[in-house]
Order: structure tokens, then C-alpha cells, then sequence
């Protein structure tokens, strides 16, 4: 039985606008998965190390019939197909950036995975793209997204089209 699950996608390497909207192209590819809903692209400064380029974002909503590691694992396979390298260096530069943000009301807490996604209460480049696909939503142990949008400025993002 297929699930709601939403999906953050960020690049900044690489011609990122491309890289984002390829990946959500293929999320439609992966097994008894289709992406039924994408928000537009955002651009935001980088959280990480100093000098990067500023970042391209975007929620898709995808309804899959993967369960969660099944899903983070098809996940990082379209990372590394867009040359993904996991080098140890927290919220540096990459090519694609694919992060499960939400999987139906599902709380999960494993090492290699927690959902909701840590920090979703926090980043504008999450929370405006997210609001754009499910205005009404509650997100589990945080409470109404349209409440954790007034404690998140949108300063500093910038929404680029529609896709």
C-alpha cells in the first residue's frame, strides 16, 4: 500500500537548477513510486563552510510503496548517479542532495535515518517549498507547518519558477 512521503532536493555544484529538476524527473522511476506534486525552485545561501555557491531547493511529494530504508537507499543511488561523494564534510558543496523530510506521519530514529527530518522545524529552504505542496499539514513532534512558518523567516530565499 503506497504511502505519502515528501522529499527535499538541494544542489549547488554542477548547474544545481539542472541537477534538481533531473532528480525529480527520476524520483518517478523508482519502484511503485510516482511524484505526484513538486514545489517550485528556491535559491538559498549555503548553511555550510564559507565560499560555496548559494544552493537551489525544492519538496517534491511522492506516493511510494517503498518503505523508509528501501526509500533512502533509492534515494542515495540517484545521488550518486548525479556524482554524489560523500566526503565527511557537513552541509559542504554537492552535486545533489536528496533528503527524505517526511514519510506519511510516520516517526523514525534510526542512525542512517530520522524522520522527520532533523531541522525541518528551522530551515526556510524546507519549510516554504514544503508549504507550497501541503498548506494544512502537521508535522509529527513539531506541531502545524503553517505555525512553524511564522518562527522561520523567508529572508534570503528566493523563489526562481514553477517546474
Amino acid at each position: 500500500m503506497a504511502v505519502t512521503a515528501y522529499v527535499g532536493l538541494g544542489s549547488n555544484l554542477n548547474g544545481p537548477e539542472d541537477q534538481v529538476v533531473q532528480a525529480m524527473e527520476e524520483l518517478d522511476g523508482l519502484p511503485g513510486t510516482r511524484c505526484v506534486a513538486r514545489s517550485r525552485l528556491y535559491r538559498s545561501a549555503p548553511m555550510g563552510p564559507a565560499g560555496q555557491p548559494d544552493y537551489i531547493n525544492a519538496v517534491a511529494k511522492l506516493e511510494t510503496e517503498l518503505d523508509p530504508q528501501a526509500l533512502l537507499s533509492a534515494l542515495q543511488g540517484i545521488e550518486k548517479a548525479h556524482g554524489r561523494t560523500r566526503s565527511g564534510e557537513r552541509w559542504g558543496p554537492r552535486t545533489l542532495d536528496l533528503d527524505i523530510l517526511l514519510y506519511d506521519d510516520q516517526c523514525v530514529d534510526h542512525p542512517d535515518l530520522r524522520i522527520p527530518h532533523p531541522g525541518i522545524a528551522e530551515r526556510a529552504f524546507v519549510l516554504y517549498p514544503l508549504h507550497e505542496l501541503a498548506k494544512d499539514m502537521e508535522i509529527p513532534g513539531h506541531g502545524a507547518l503553517s505555525e512553524l512558518l511564522k518562527n522561520c523567516s523567508p529572508e534570503g530565499l528566493e523563489p526562481l519558477n514553477d517546474v
